[in-house]
C-alpha cells in the first residue's frame, strides 16, 4: 500500500509551524505548541483517531493565540489533504456521535474535495479554559477544512462545560476522520464518486 504519509512546515512572521502525519499509524504522538489546551485536545485528536502525529509550533501568543490555533489548523488540514493523495480507495465518509459527561457531539466529515462548514455549537461564546478562547476552537476546524478540502459539519446538541464541550468534539472529530480516510478493500482502489474524482 501507498504510504499515506506528509510533512509539512508553514513559517509566517506571525507563526511557524510544522506537522508530521501518518493515516495509518499506532495513535503516537509529539505535541508542542504554545497553546497548552490545544496541545491537550491534539493528543487527543491523534490517541482517538490512532494517527501518528507531530505538530511542532511556535507563534505570536504574546499577541494572541487566534493566529497560532488558526494556522494549526490550516497545516493539519494541508497535511490530511497531501496525505490523502487522489482519495482513491477510501471510506470518504466519517461521523461520530459521542458523551461526554453531560455533553453529547456529533461530527461529520466528507473527504470529498470541496471545503464546507458547519458551526453548530452554542454556550462558547465569551469562555476561556485557561488562557484558551474558547471561540477559538471554531476558527481551527474552519481552517481544516478548507484546506483539507472537506465538508465538515460540527454539532454539539447538548452540553454545559466549555472543556468538555471542545473535548468532546475533538474526539468526535478524530474518531469521524479515522472512519473517513480508511481503506475500503470492496473498492479495489477505485474512488468513490461517480463523478471518478475528488480532487
Amino acid at each position: 500500500m501507498v504510504a499515506r504519509r506528509t510533512r509539512l512546515e508553514r513559517n509566517t512572521k506571525e507563526t511557524q509551524i510544522s506537522v508530521d502525519l501518518d493515516l495509518d499509524g499506532t495513535g503516537k504522538r509529539t505535541i508542542e505548541t504554545p497553546v497548552p489546551f490545544l496541545s491537550h485536545m491534539l493528543d487527543a485528536f491523534a490517541r482517538h483517531g490512532v494517527f501518528d502525529l507531530d505538530v511542532k509550533a511556535a507563534g505570536d501568543i504574546e499577541i494572541d493565540a487566534h493566529h497560532t490555533v488558526e494556522d494549526i489548523g490550516l497545516v493539519l488540514g494541508s497535511a490530511f489533504e497531501q496525505a490523502l493523495g487522489d482519495r482513491a480507495g477510501i471510506v470518504r465518509y466519517g461521523w461520530a456521535t459521542l458523551p461526554m459527561d453531560e455533553v453529547m457531539t456529533t461530527v461529520a466529515v466528507d473527504f470529498c474535495g470541496r471545503p464546507a462548514f458547519v458551526w453548530r455549537v452554542q454556550g462558547l461564546e465569551g469562555k476561556w479554559i485557561g488562557g484558551f478562547d474558547c471561540e477559538l476552537a471554531k476558527e481551527f476546524f474552519s481552517a481544516f477544512a478548507t484546506r483539507a478540502q472537506c465538508n465538515l459539519h460540527v454539532n454539539v446538541h447538548y452540553g454545559g462545560n466549555a472543556h468538555h464541550m471542545i473535548e468532546c468534539i475533538f474526539k468526535a472529530f478524530a474518531r469521524a476522520c479515522d472512519a473517513a480516510t480508511r481503506i475500503d478493500p470492496r473498492l479495489g482502489g477505485a474512488v468513490p464518486s461517480t463523478k471518478g474524482t475528488l480532487t
